[in-house]
């Protein structure tokens, strides 16, 4: 099975069902698969051929879910990058994975003409709604959304792919300041959707509710499991305005919620919550940090109808583990087991496997779920893909250290890099504290990630100063929100007179907090 015959077999089963509802449109299952088509064809008949990577720049929209399993069905690999990335870190990932095109609106023409001249493997551009009449795109050939679509047939184009080919690369923060690339085939996103929607005992007349960004897997996979199961996806472009969200929810009759701990914190924190009858909700979902158990009690009195999971996972695998409902009493700090169709375990520094309860070690995931590594990067690849129980096998390393109880149930303790988990998303420290140092005045910066109820890690910024300069907080993170992805902007800044160095000066970070 390919990733986009979720969509193509709901389409033959129940081709005039609504399967996406999003900004008032209600598109079924038929229409869809018609557009993806189109969309397909208008990319080969562009040169797209098989393995070509497409990028998607878009906001959560109609347009997002047709592109992406419209590359799909041309055989080509999707990526969908978060619409707040700024140009030189988008220009980084299109050269990176050598994007042969882009879909995205006329709100990016300006970025996108900024790095035209230096994306040289970029053939052409298309903007949903038209292309600026002003604006220059070096040699590239722009097309409005229709204009793209003008003449493309809806036949479904021949198929190209077979399970083992790469289906997307979802870009993700590394140590080093620059994203890599995870590569993820077919095989893994069916096996990785098949089992999520297994415990989670999905059904078609599930109505599920996203509300995160389709460029976050955890958002991504809301789309694709859906239409998997043959279900709605009631899509929404963010969690910005609660009670837009709720009465949406209530209107659509939504069963399925997926969630990460802000946005729980958000609906807590209204007044008149508790009084909503939430009758048709079923099931409510978790991950990215833990949440506080006093948040679970809240939620539970709130949803009282709803079953609640709290998950675990990464973008290396999608998700790794969940915690059966009814042992959320017994376990409330637990992120559970691993999930159907894989195995967890925990080793030792030496890589042996630990086999003692409560000991601390690092996550190892085996699973077809499991990611075939990072984009042209073997370095950082060989670092978490390392030989599992079979001679061709790979397993992943997570970087992340847990404890396991007696009975197998999973317990985060921290990560062993510095990478920042803030609301499910990964920072690199590195990247913020490039972009802190090429504020004038700053002398020196550093970057770490501190407890958060809420978030799981916040990000907070230490900042020595020049002599004379003279910074605010403010202004501080004005700089950080012009020049940074959202999830990225620290939630605190210090000013320091000095941070401590290591002998090779580089600056110590462990007594930072």
């Amino acid at each position: 099975m390919l990733v986009d015959d979720f969509l193509t077999d709901s389409a033959q089963r129940m081709s005039d069902k609504v399967a996406l509802v999003c900004d008032g449109a209600k598109l079924t299952y038929r229409e869809i698969d018609e557009l993806a088509n189109k969309i397909a064809n208008a990319l080969i008949d562009a040169g797209v051929e098989k393995g070509d990577r497409v990028a998607v720049f878009l906001d959560n929209s109609v347009e997002t879910v047709i592109s992406v399993f419209g590359i799909l069905k041309a055989g080509a690999v999707f990526l969908v990058t978060n619409r707040t990335t700024k140009a030189d870190k988008l220009k980084f990932i299109l050269n990176n994975c050598r994007a042969k095109g882009i879909i995205s609106d006329r709100n990016a023409a300006s970025p996108l003409s900024s790095i035209a001249s230096d994306t040289p493997h970029l053939h052409f551009l298309v903007l949903k709604d038209g292309c600026p009449k002003d604006v220059r795109f070096d040699s590239k050939h722009c097309f409005s959304l229709s204009e793209f679509l003008d003449g493309s047939s809806s036949t479904p184009p021949p198929r190209k792919c077979i399970s083992i080919d790469l289906a997307s690369i979802i870009y993700t923060s590394g140590s080093t300041g620059y994203p890599k690339g995870v590569t993820l085939t077919h095989l893994n996103m069916v096996t990785a959707a098949t089992s999520i929607t297994q415990y989670l005992e999905n059904i078609p007349s599930d109505i599920i509710l996203n509300v995160l960004p389709l460029s976050f897997d955890y958002g991504l996979y809301q789309m694709l499991m859906a239409f998997k199961i043959g279900g709605r996806l009631v899509l929404e472009k963010s969690f910005t305005y609660p009670y837009k969200v709720i009465n949406l929810m209530l209107q659509e009759r939504v069963t399925g919620f997926p969630g990460v701990p802000t946005i729980f914190s958000i609906l807590l924190q209204l007044e008149d919550i508790k009084k909503i009858d939430f009758k048709d909700l079923r099931y409510i979902t978790n991950t990215g940090a833990a949440l506080p158990v006093d948040h679970i009690r809240r939620i539970r009195d709130t949803f009282p109808k709803a079953t609640l999971y709290s998950m675990y996972g990464l973008t290396e695998c999608k998700r790794v583990s969940y915690l059966p409902p009814e042992e959320l009493d017994r376990r409330p700090a637990s992120v559970g087991k691993g999930m159907p169709n894989e195995e967890v375990f925990l080793v030792d520094d030496s890589g042996q496997r630990i086999t003692t309860s409560d000991t601390v070690g690092e996550l190892v995931v085996r699973g077809a779920n499991v990611m075939v590594g990072y984009w042209e990067n073997p370095e950082e690849t060989a670092k978490c893909l390392k030989p599992g129980l079979y001679p061709w096998e790979k397993v992943l390393y997570t970087g992340d250290l847990f404890k396991m109880d007696e009975d197998g149930f999973l317990y985060f303790v921290g990560r062993k890099d510095d990478i920042i988990k803030s609301r499910g998303e990964k920072v690199s420290p590195k990247e913020v504290e490039n972009v802190l140092h090429a504020l004038s005045g700053v002398l020196h910066a550093a970057v770490i990630g501190v407890p958060d109820e809420v978030l799981g890690q916040a990000v907070k910024a230490f900042i020595v100063l020049k002599n004379g300069a003279s910074l605010t907080e403010k202004a501080v993170l004005a700089h950080c929100r012009a020049n940074l992805e959202d999830f990225m902007v620290p939630k605190y800044v210090e000013f320091r007179d000095q941070l401590e160095q290591t002998s090779s000066g580089k600056i110590k970070k462990t007594n930072l907090k």
